[in-house]
């Protein structure tokens, strides 16, 4: 493979702007952006006309299932399907089986990782009601984050303890401390509502309601209150209500932001109204609410209340979905089709596509303060998406790289397609084909 590539009259979309420019990538770096490029030797050239250039989508929150779950996905499957969607580097949570709650279990993903997977890779450190120590020794140089379930999710890693908690965000700092919010003890009330209505036969539609806005809304404005007062560096995941955007301030420079929030895809396509044709292919935790908190976070997202976009990709199996409510797990992929998704949405009016790739690239990597990445600039890693606007995108059984094959956007066409994508300069994906021929990096932060 070439060491170098020069992308000819490509449409570079990148920190607010669109322009026309040729793109030279050297030995895994964008080396030169200009109008013109004129090169002597070897270096393949790629005509990009009427093709948009952008930074690779960074996911701050997947689920790839390995070690212990690795029926529903593992890191290779989930990492090829990520790059096929034009994401190039993902950070993935500690919920897996053993749950990642110590410094050794957390490198064994880096290993597993740094020979099975295609993109970028960051894990958080898992935090439990006992495991405080081992939380403090997490080095935020190469960590993304050390991860808090404040509600129950899939696993068992449920930090309810108010003393724990006090202690992790008094004494977890400078590191990022990312959090699911849902208060546990609302929604075991509303599950015994429920059941006293329906017995065990309780219709997904209930999922709203059950895990309800109230439950989100107590538990984020307590993450919110104990980040104030400890000055703890804070990234609330999943923001799923209405209620809780009043919790996010947009007057301050992200870079700057103490507090901030994600909003993933399926929060921002799907509504309550789409349990009737989906049912539990749409449940996830947080649940999808209402058209109105759905129309609500496309605001905050606008407004810069919410900072990025992500997908909270959690596969699970076909017949694990097409279970009962009570019995079906939550969650869904999404990384093959999220920058679609997103596009598509530019394509409606929706949202610009600089703003979806500022949502999906920048702003990731600005808030983590990750190294050289999410932008199109030279001396940065080339992580580059190259998608195609005149041509789309249906999503068949057969095109799904996900080891679950299914997807919630089943039999979908998309208005877009991604044509390539390179990860550190290395062509991964091309023609609906994954090229295996590199793998990843692990992410490195600059942190003090």
């Amino acid at each position: 493979m070439s060491n170098s590539i020069l992308f000819k009259k490509g449409t570079i979309v990148n920190e607010g702007r669109q322009f026309v420019s040729d793109l030279l990538v050297k030995n895994g770096q964008i080396v030169q952006i200009d109008s013109s490029i004129s090169v002597n030797d070897n270096t393949p050239e790629i005509n990009m006309e009427g093709k948009y250039i952008l930074p690779g989508c960074i996911d701050d929150q997947v689920h790839f299932r390995e070690p212990g779950l690795t029926h529903k996905a593992d890191i290779r499957t989930e990492s090829r399907a990520a790059v096929a969607g034009g994401i190039t580097s993902y950070m993935e949570m500690p919920n897996t089986v053993p749950n990642t709650l110590t410094e050794d279990l957390l490198e064994q993903k880096y290993q597993i990782a740094s020979q099975s997977s295609i993109a970028n890779y960051s894990f958080f450190m898992g935090a439990s009601n006992d495991n405080i120590e081992e939380v403090l020794r997490t080095n935020g140089r190469n960590v993304c984050g050390v991860k808090i379930f404040m509600g129950s999710s899939t696993g068992n890693m449920l930090v309810d303890n108010e003393s724990t908690l006090t202690n992790l965000f008094s004494r977890v700092t400078p590191m990022l401390i990312a959090t699911h919010c849902e208060d546990e003890a609302t929604i075991q009330r509303n599950i015994q509502i429920f059941k006293e209505k329906y017995g065990e036969d309780v219709p997904v539609e209930c999922h709203p309601l059950i895990r309800s806005a109230e439950a989100c809304y107590i538990s984020s404005s307590m993450a919110v209150n104990l980040a104030k007062k400890y000055a703890t560096r804070l990234h609330i995941l999943h923001i799923s209500t209405e209620k809780e955007l009043s919790l996010f301030d947009n007057t301050i420079p992200l870079e700057k932001k103490l507090i901030t929030a994600e909003a993933c895809v399926h929060h921002l396509w799907f509504s309550d109204e789409d349990y009737a044709t989906k049912g539990n292919f749409i449940k996830w935790n947080p649940a999808v609410k209402k058209a109105s908190d759905r129309e609500a976070i496309w605001k905050a997202v606008l407004d810069n209340r919410i900072d990025v976009i992500a997908t909270d990709h959690a596969p699970h199996t076909f017949e694990e979905k097409s279970q009962s409510y009570f019995k079906a797990p939550s969650g869904g992929p999404l990384v093959q089709h999220a920058l679609l998704a997103m596009l598509e949405k530019s394509r409606e009016g929706k949202i610009t596509i600089e703003r979806v790739v500022e949502k999906m690239a920048h702003a990731p990597a600005t808030l983590f303060q990750i190294e050289k990445r999410g932008y199109i600039r030279e001396g940065y890693h080339a992580d580059i998406v190259i998608v195609d606007p005149n041509k789309s995108t249906t999503v068949t059984k057969d095109s799904i790289l996900s080891k679950c094959g299914w997807s919630p956007f089943d039999n979908f066409t998309f208005s877009y397609a991604v044509d390539s994508t390179y990860v550190n300069g290395n062509l991964v994906y091309t023609d609906g084909e994954i090229v295996e021929n590199s793998t990843g990096q692990r992410l490195l932060f600059d942190r003090p």
